[in-house]
């Protein structure tokens, strides 16, 4: 058997160097070549990073509760600010905190892929497709101990993305103090808008539902018979987005959403 130096195989790689630089077999050879150094590159960076990737996501989505809760400081460390907050995991049906997972852990978007976690939905005005049954939500408690603000995260698809976000209830579980949005792919300048200081300043003061219980919150360019204060204008020239937010908003804060926990939060059983 021919060993690898066979006079054919070194004849073939001199008429390959004497080839001219410009030569075509050259060229897809130095493409060919770039490209897996390149690819073995970043592909070893994206490994190399991905601790430092989910620490910063895990700080930036610390940021925006923090935000929403409305005691964020720049100059705090996040996470020693963060402990502010009490994280529990949240069962949907019955509206009740479960000890079945660890909340400093537990992972919603995870669970919302997982059949075992999760359902999948017939009615699904929010456009997720499959719903978690489990839901980590924060407490906010004031320095007497007492429940000062509730933080519950939600999801929904705007107009190009799924926006991810987390609103802030006051402790009778009707009053929203804010709401914010930290993931999405929505236009700039458009969807987008959803990030603007001014827009997400309509969301505080707002009431869920009515005085008698039904839920009325509205995001649109005309108040709803319900009145203003159950009303958030529209986003300008993001009609899509705008019915996105609505959706999203009205499909967690109802009964196929929040609205046990928030009955027993209205009980005061929380």
């Amino acid at each position: 058997m021919p060993d690898d130096n066979t006079p054919q195989q070194q004849g073939a790689l001199r008429r390959f160097l004497a080839l001219p630089t410009d030569s075509v077999p050259k060229t897809i050879f130095i493409a060919v070549a770039v490209c897996l150094v390149a690819s073995m590159v970043v592909s070893a960076a994206a490994v190399a990073l991905r601790p430092l990737q989910e620490v910063n996501a895990l700080k930036d989505k610390q940021i925006n509760i923090l935000q929403v809760a409305g005691i964020y400081d720049p100059n705090e460390d996040v996470v020693t600010a963060f402990q502010a907050f009490e994280p529990h995991v949240l069962e949907l049906a019955t509206g009740t905190f479960t000890d079945e997972f660890d909340a400093s852990i537990f992972d919603d978007r995870a669970a919302a892929d997982n059949p075992e976690t999760s359902v999948a939905l017939d009615h699904d005005p929010a456009g997720i497709g499959r719903q978690s049954r489990y839901v980590t939500v924060y407490l906010l408690r004031d320095d007497a101990g007492a429940l000062d603000k509730v933080i519950l995260p939600l999801h929904g698809y705007g107009l190009w993305s799924t926006l991810y976000g987390f609103i802030a209830l006051e402790a009778n579980g009707n009053d929203i103090y804010g709401l914010q949005f930290y993931d999405h792919g929505e236009t700039p300048g458009l969807g987008a808008e959803v990030d603007n200081p001014r827009w997400k300043a309509l969301w505080s003061g707002k009431q869920l539902a009515d005085a008698d219980g039904n839920l009325q919150i509205s995001v649109s360019k005309t108040p709803p018979a319900a009145g203003a204060h159950h009303h958030v204008d529209a986003l300008a020239g993001a009609t899509l987005t705008t019915v996105g937010v609505h959706n999203l908003v009205n499909f967690w804060m109802g009964e196929a959403g929040y609205g046990p926990f928030l009955e027993n939060l209205k009980a005061g059983n929380v």
